[in-house]
């Protein structure tokens, strides 16, 4: 290859296109989440009636107790399901997502201020250039 093509315009054209995929993405990783929650307090315990809730010692604001309840092996496994991927793939998929975009970003940066150091260079060799010298003699041009 000969030399780089790189239009920044372009380039950051495709980076909001990827941002925007990035916003639903979250978004659908966020209901996910809370469909996964659901899920698990609807899957139920596996204790009766009233072991299901445990009251909880201090005061509270409402004056009502409050409780907190059981989960049950469904629950749990949906829970341990969500922590897993969390580590494994959520947090990594979301990182190299960033690590892409700014690497994208970053380097067209580096291409445009690469092109203005060489336009300036080749500004500053153009005004040392002696143009006496490409006259031919007998001061025609």
């Amino acid at each position: 290859m000969t030399g780089w093509d790189i239009q920044p315009q372009g380039v950051q054209g495709q980076l909001k296109v990827v941002g925007t995929h990035a916003g639903d993405l979250e978004k659908a990783l966020n209901t996910l989440v809370t469909d996964m929650q659901e899920a698990a307090q609807a899957a139920g315990t596996a204790v009766p009636g009233s072991a299901a809730e445990t009251p909880l010692q201090g005061p509270t604001a409402s004056g009502k107790p409050l409780t907190r309840k059981a989960s049950g092996p469904v629950g749990a496994a949906l829970a341990e399901y969500m922590n897993g991927r969390k580590t494994t793939h959520f947090e990594p998929m979301a990182q190299r997502i960033q690590a892409a975009v700014l690497g994208a970003a970053k380097a067209t940066n580096e291409y445009v201020q690469g092109d203005l150091d060489q336009a300036k260079e080749a500004q500053d060799a153009a005004r040392q250039v002696r143009l006496d010298l490409l006259k031919e003699p007998g001061g025609k041009k």
